[in-house]
């Protein structure tokens, strides 16, 4: 058996800079990965999407050219090329992130399926010792730390849809592999990740459906923000089906996908047919085959490793980081994670996750930024707010740019003024809403921004008639 100082399992957006900060202390630490470096975020998510998204939206300012007085020829989208380009991006970042690590000589990075089999031991099944560290760990054999990390992460849900198993079908981990541009894609899953493809691949020419078993898209987000980009999904030529749930799918002549649904209040079950499906309806966390009831730690009833305020789990010296514990999924976390935990192993004041103030982003056009609480959640709270709501189609930049969908939204806290929190659904929608985080952070009051002085023209100038809106 092999001892550490620390074993971190997962080389996620926490593990990797939770094992280079403990190595820089002197500490030997172990860092296991299964597959590859850098977690969703590198391989399956912000890195390779962010990419491809950037290329779909120059598709479609290209096709836009005539209404900027821009004389075009035919567009068209060579997706093995952008494939190619975003692979590449990817497996740089990666190799980059493994060379570092590597070069470390207080890690050692294992490459294998990380096991627990009792009190703080865990073995290593397929171990491949990749670089630095003590040497010699053989597969199979037990490793033993007093501290352990868990940052093991999430992987897409299949949901139980008959049949499901029978059809091929894709997840955000292999669907911007594929190098010909669906016919007619159909998304289960009107969240964040499926509006992100549903919108990229719609730029690149392809039919797009849908199906949500929420009311309304993106359902964590206020009605009035939901329909707007909604609308805007629509005026692309997305089809939304909605409330509806999937019942049944089948593969039919030509390869095609037959998928039958049920709408909500209705016992008719309609059948929509496309060439590819794509699943992206939430996450589920990796826990199963890490078996940590053999070292004590508890789970939830969804599979999520239960932590405290300080990401402890129940078993002293084991804590857990990132979309395994079932918050926020969202890199910016998970990162914050690492530095709620490396603080809290060397001072003894104590950093909390408890109130944090996340902000996000989801990278549709136009772009919703988003931070704090939402109307809906503070009127639930039962709180005395104050909402301000402005369309962007009155910002003269957004005029000027011919980009006008959207609004800017702000719930306040009617006692205080200070802002609650804030929707931007507009170009660089994610960028602007951090500027509210500030007052949110620095605890100051809505009305430090009230007839503030911007530069004109900016789209931060909307935040001069997003503020005189409030009531």
């Amino acid at each position: 058996m092999k001892t550490f100082d620390a074993i971190i399992i997962g080389g996620g957006q926490a593990g990797i800079p939770l094992s280079q900060a403990l190595a820089e202390r002197g500490w030997k630490v172990a860092l296991i990965e299964q597959s590859y470096m850098g977690g969703s975020c590198i391989n399956y998510g912000c890195t390779p999407s962010k990419k491809m998204i950037a290329s779909a939206r120059v598709a479609h300012i290209a096709r836009r050219a005539g209404d900027y007085g821009v004389r075009v020829g035919e567009v068209q989208v060579d997706l093995p090329v952008i494939v190619a380009m975003k692979d590449a991006l990817v497996e740089e970042r990666r190799d980059s992130l493994t060379g570092r690590t590597s070069q470390n000589e207080n890690i050692t990075l294992l490459c294998g399926e990380a096991r627990f089999t009792g009190d703080h031991r865990l073995r290593v099944d397929g171990a491949q010792e990749e670089a630095g560290g003590p040497g010699g760990i053989a597969d199979g054999e037990e490793l033993y730390a007093e501290k352990i990390f868990i940052n093991t992460g999430s992987h897409p849900e299949v949901p139980p849809i008959e049949g499901i198993d029978l059809v091929p079908y894709y997840t955000n981990r292999n669907m911007m592999d594929l190098t010909e541009i669906p016919e007619h894609l159909l998304v289960i899953g009107g969240g964040y990740v499926g509006l992100e493809l549903s919108q990229m691949f719609r730029r690149f020419g392809s039919r797009v459906t849908v199906i949500e078993h929420n009311p309304q898209i993106a359902a964590r987000e206020d009605e009035d923000v939901a329909q707007a980009l909604r609308e805007a999904f629509e005026a692309e030529g997305i089809r939304f089906v909605l409330p509806a749930s999937a019942q049944a799918v089948e593969r039919g002549e030509r390869g095609m996908i037959h998928l039958k649904i049920k709408k909500d209040g209705s016992d008719a079950v309609e059948t929509l047919t496309g060439s590819h499906l794509l699943l992206a309806a939430g996450q589920v966390p990796n826990t199963i085959a890490l078996d940590p009831e053999k070292t004590g730690v508890t789970l939830d009833e969804r599979g999520y490793v239960q932590v405290n305020e300080y990401l402890e789990t129940n078993v002293p010296g084991i804590y857990a980081l990132g979309d395994v514990t079932g918050g926020p999924k969202f890199t910016h976390v998970s990162y914050d994670d690492y530095l709620v935990v490396y603080h809290n192993l060397f001072n003894d004041s104590k950093r909390s996750v408890r109130d944090r103030i996340i902000p996000y982003a989801v990278y549709t056009d136009p772009e919703l930024g988003r931070v704090g609480m939402t109307e809906k959640q503070a009127r639930e709270a039962g709180l005395e707010i104050k909402v301000g709501s402005y369309p962007v189609h009155s910002i003269a930049r957004a005029i000027e740019r011919q980009e006008t969908r959207g609004l800017m939204k702000v719930v306040i806290d009617a006692k205080t003024d200070r802002i609650l929190g804030a929707a931007v659904l507009s170009p660089e929608g994610g960028e602007l809403v951090q500027t509210l985080m500030a007052l949110m952070l620095a605890g100051a009051p809505w009305t430090v921004f009230h007839k503030a002085m911007f530069i004109h023209p900016t789209m931060t100038e909307g935040f001069f008639g997003l503020m005189d809106a409030v009531r």
